[in-house]
């Protein structure tokens, strides 16, 4: 038998009283300004930096900033990169600000690149998967969305014709031991447990499967961390693998981030910090690695 929830009645859906319960206890771990926005200073004479919006939640305020190909040419391909739509989830920002570092310049001339580090910066810095509202943004790509972080990044994407898009997250321990529960409570539902897995996995798009692009990305992926095998019925996370490693959702449908721009090649990646076979260096390495084989891939094709 499960522990209730500690907020709200089972069975009952959150009202504004077990939200503001909820939110009483979210407390600041870490800085976006310390280490996000550093970094993104640091490498300013190397991209363009873009704030593409300002998030208030009183007192905090968080400008949203992106780094742009400096050489942008209408020509190329685009590429978007983006981090932190889970703002606990931490490789995805900083696996995100190491690409731009190390890898962005061997693309110069070839493509554009347009990275959006960390989406969520409220969440990054209470190693939070929602809102201040309890509403996860990785649900909220919607053109009615009333997440303004999505609101923006949606704004700032829609002129482009996006070739590729890495969408950049973790699962977690917390997965399954916070953030699993407190979605049930949320939503008066019975939370039911699942497995974590170990290691690194994709999430391709059920109405536009693109197998040999995740295949490269796997490839190049079990170079640098070890991938994650399904469970005992052949899953990941509930859901069937269908290549090594490579699990399907209805991107557009779901209103996930990979699937806002219409990108013909677009995945989530997935990597395990928690399993003891990794560190946290090697999943951001994990992450820029996966971007580098999906850039490489997509142009070969083009």
């Amino acid at each position: 038998m499960t522990t209730p929830y500690p907020i709200g009645t089972p069975g009952q859906p959150w009202g504004d009283a077990e939200k503001a319960a909820w939110l009483s206890m979210q407390k600041r771990h870490r800085s976006y300004a310390t280490d996000v926005l550093s970094v993104i200073e640091r490498l300013r004479p190397r991209f363009d930096v873009v704030e593409y919006g300002r998030i208030e939640y009183p007192p905090e305020q968080y400008p949203l900033l992106a780094l742009r190909s400096r050489n942008w040419l209408e020509s190329l391909p685009v590429v978007l990169v983006t981090g932190g739509v889970h703002g606990y989830e931490t490789s995805g920002v900083h696996g995100a600000l190491r690409f731009a570092d190390m890898h962005a310049a061997d693309y110069d001339g070839r493509c554009n690149i347009l990275i959006a580090p960390c989406v969520c910066p409220w969440g990054y810095e209470r190693i939070h998967r929602w809102t201040p509202h309890a509403i996860d943004p990785n649900r909220s790509f919607k053109a009615d969305t009333q997440v303004k972080e999505c609101a923006a990044l949606m704004r700032l994407v829609a002129p482009l014709r996006v070739l590729v898009h890495l969408d950049l997250h973790e699962t977690t321990d917390t997965d399954e031991t916070e953030f699993g529960p407190a979605l049930a409570a949320r939503d008066g539902k019975p939370h039911k447990p699942s497995s974590i897995p170990d290691g690194f996995y994709l999430v391709d798009d059920s109405k536009n499967p693109q197998p040999e692009f995740h295949a490269a990305i796997i490839a190049a992926v079990e170079k640098v961390t070890h991938i994650a095998p399904p469970d005992p019925q052949g899953k990941v996370i509930d859901s069937p693998t269908v290549d090594a490693g490579v699990i399907r959702y209805a991107f557009e449908e779901l209103g996930l981030c990979a699937g806002m721009t219409g990108a013909k090649y677009r995945t989530t990646t997935e990597v395990y910090p928690d399993s003891p076979r990794t560190n946290p260096e090697e999943c951001n390495a994990a992450q820029a690695a996966a971007v580098c084989a999906a850039i490489n891939y997509a142009l070969d094709q083009t």
